[in-house]
């Protein structure tokens, strides 16, 4: 009898600790639930930022490399220097055009001067001219001059008149020339300028804060305008891309609280909030988006990319790709 009642109080205890147990997990359940009833999550998520492509405005040969992978740089830093030679020359070549167009307008201004001067002159001897033939007129009225020298006083006023013309001719002519000069020192100024620009861009500067990645350029290479040398990631500026179903997104509005959970600091939680939603799905963007008109369409729940921007942490460095469960509070 001993045993039979040892037998039942032991599985009683079974059967409490089994019940305790039970609820224990049934209450559990149950806050999980009403809890995640005010959130949408999502593990199709991950640490996104601005990754700047380095590349070089002008091509030549590689001089120097400055930089190795993963290293921090800041904005301006020199980043790769491209061999200047030729493009010292080239500078050197669009100053000297520019200074002989400047002794050109001088002496294209100088001959306006010396034509307006000669303009002067003219003026004045056709003044006199004119009296002089003035006079003679009236003399040969009076019959106190002969016909030949009326005649020649009226030839020196034509011949005057003529000369003020072609003076004036001149000065048209020597500012048409000097306007000319002029447009030219502008393009001589301009060469010069973008001489200088491609100078400038002989040195490739960082264009923001960040890490070194994906160097691709060593020192001898010949590269082109445009070529990718590296790569700089702003790690001080990145955010969470998370890809929410549609059918998760009726609730979810820019401003609304979320958090972010990284594999590799397990247990801590990065918080943030919703900044904006994409303004179509991802397979709306993609290389080959669907084409729903041809017949063949299947229903497939797609997904809409939300920023969330996460707030500042300076003890946790994300890396760009890094996997990310994103939660968005859409309740209070």
């Amino acid at each position: 009898m001993a045993s039979e009642s040892n037998g039942n109080g032991k599985s009683g205890m079974k059967r409490m600790i089994g019940a305790v147990i039970a609820a224990f997990v049934l209450g559990a359940g149950v806050v999980c639930y009403i809890q995640g009833m005010g959130y949408v999550s999502t593990d199709d998520a991950y640490i996104d930022g601005r990754i700047h492509q380095i590349a070089p405005k002008v091509p030549g040969t590689v001089k120097k490399i400055l930089v190795a992978d993963n290293q921090m740089v800041h904005v301006g830093d020199v980043l790769a220097k491209i061999d200047a030679a030729d493009y010292r020359v080239k500078v050197d070549e669009a100053d000297a055009a520019l200074n002989a167009e400047k002794a050109r307008l001088s002496d294209a201004e100088a001959k306006v001067s010396g034509a307006e001067a000669q303009v002067e002159i003219q003026e004045t001897t056709l003044k006199q001219a004119l009296l002089d033939a003035g006079r003679a007129e009236r003399l040969f009225a009076e019959g106190a001059l002969t016909k030949e020298k009326l005649e020649k006083a009226q030839t020196n006023r034509d011949l005057a008149k003529a000369q003020v013309k072609a003076a004036k001719e001149q000065i048209i002519q020597a500012k048409a020339y000097m306007d000319l000069e002029r447009s030219l020192i502008q393009q001589r100024e301009a060469s010069l300028e973008t001489a200088r620009l491609n100078l400038s861009y002989t040195e490739i500067v960082a264009p923001a804060d960040g890490f070194i990645t994906r160097k691709a350029a060593e020192e001898g290479n010949q590269v082109q305008a445009g070529q990718p040398l590296m790569a700089v990631v702003a790690l001080g500026d990145v955010w969470v891309t998370a890809n929410y179903k549609e059918t998760q997104l009726e609730k979810v509005k820019p401003g609304q609280a979320a958090e972010a959970t990284v594999d590799v600091y397990p247990g801590h939680v990065f918080k943030g909030k919703v900044q904006s939603l994409m303004a179509g799905t991802g397979a709306a963007f993609s290389l080959f988006p669907p084409e729903n008109a041809l017949g063949n369409y299947v229903k497939v729940v797609q997904r809409v990319p939300v920023k969330i921007v996460l707030d500042r942490d300076d003890e946790h460095v994300l890396r760009v790709g890094m996997s990310v469960v994103a939660k968005i509070r859409i309740k209070e």
